[in-house]
């Protein structure tokens, strides 16, 4: 009798085993699947950053319509964006890679505030200045703006008074906010993604190319 109970929970046991291996298999399979996925759609956000990564500049009428290639960064190269947050910044594949990673974070309004504030201290026109200033103040600052950034409202009362007269400064703090909060925040983030370890893997040696 005693036998026959050990066989019985022998079996169920040995059941029980295969159904939870098909089970850590399966969900094996799908943590893969994920991840193919969540690589191919930031692929597709980078490409569309890369080719239009200069419509904040201006193009001579001769070279409209031609886009500028960027290639795949090494792993060497990838993985110095890791040693600071200015060096991401400075490199277009990268600076493409993180604008991509925001994005998939819905705060991609920080990078692109950034960015338009450089823009912006490079004008030379006082004209242009000013109308640029209350561009980026109707999208950025301004209460309800579509792509609002969280600053405090006394910086934001600051910029409304100082944008009347723009100067290069006149975003000066709520661009260094917004550049610690993506520092702080999305930079180590993006580091630990998905995407950011896949670029910085090295591509294994075949023995053909070991061979030529």
């Amino acid at each position: 009798m005693q036998s026959a109970v050990f066989l019985a929970l022998q079996h169920d046991g040995g059941r029980m085993e295969r159904g939870g291996r098909r089970r850590s298999e399966a969900e094996e399979a799908e943590k893969g699947r994920m991840k193919r996925t969540i690589i191919k759609d930031w692929k597709t956000r980078l490409s569309y950053f890369l080719q239009n990564s200069s419509s904040s500049t201006k193009m001579k009428p001769k070279k409209v319509g031609k886009h500028r290639k960027y290639f795949r960064p090494s792993p060497e190269e990838a993985q110095l964006w890791s040693e600071a947050f200015d060096e991401l910044l400075a490199n277009k594949y990268g600076l493409a890679a993180f604008r991509a990673f925001l994005k998939s974070e819905f705060c991609e309004e920080n990078i692109e505030f950034w960015l338009a504030c450089e823009d912006f201290k490079k004008t030379k026109s006082p004209q242009k200045l000013t109308s640029k200033a209350k561009k980026i103040y109707n999208d950025f600052i301004e209460k309800e703006a579509p792509k609002e950034i969280n600053i405090d409202f006394q910086t934001k009362n600051m910029i409304a008074q100082n944008i009347q007269e723009a100067t290069h400064t006149c975003f000066s703090a709520a661009q260094k906010r917004v550049y610690s909060l993506m520092e702080n925040n999305s930079y180590p983030r993006f580091l630990e993604s998905e995407f950011y370890q896949e670029l910085c893997k090295k591509t294994p040696i075949t023995r053909a190319a070991q061979g030529t």
